[in-house]
């Protein structure tokens, strides 16, 4: 009698200890994106988060930021640990999309996590991260 009792109690605290692994793995994080550098606080900051499979396509979340004294800063919320980019404009004139001169030269600033920097747009490969165990805190320059 002993052992059965031993042995449920084994069984209930095995099962228990796989279902809280199970919700550990799968609870989402929440990610902090500034903007550090808007050279106005005209207009907005639009943001968008990718995974290497929908870059530059249509985002897993977008949002839009305020300005206030050149910062703007949203929170993308319940996102699954894994591999991430975050792309940005200053919609300085409001229409919901980032303005090109004739020459397809970008007219409004731009920006991606990690700061990569280049003549050409953004990569997810200079632009990646690795979302885990916390929260994460981004910081991106124009």
């Amino acid at each position: 009698m002993k052992f059965l009792a031993s042995f449920l109690i084994l069984t209930m605290l095995t099962i228990t200890n796989s279902i809280t692994a199970q919700n550990q793995n799968t609870a989402t994080k929440t990610i902090t994106v500034t903007v550090v550098n808007a050279t106005s606080d005209t207009g907005k900051i639009g943001f968008a988060l990718y995974t290497k499979d929908n870059f530059m396509r249509k985002p897993i979340q977008g949002k839009e930021g305020k300005i206030k004294n050149g910062k703007s800063t949203v929170v993308f919320e319940n996102v699954p640990s894994g591999e991430y980019a975050i792309t940005c404009y200053h919609d300085k004139n409001n229409n919901d999309r980032m303005d090109f001169s004739k020459n397809r030269m970008p007219l409004e600033d731009y920006g991606a996590s990690n700061n990569v920097m280049a003549f050409a747009p953004p990569t997810f490969e200079n632009a990646k991260f690795l979302l885990k165990d916390k929260n994460l805190e981004l910081d991106i320059k124009f």
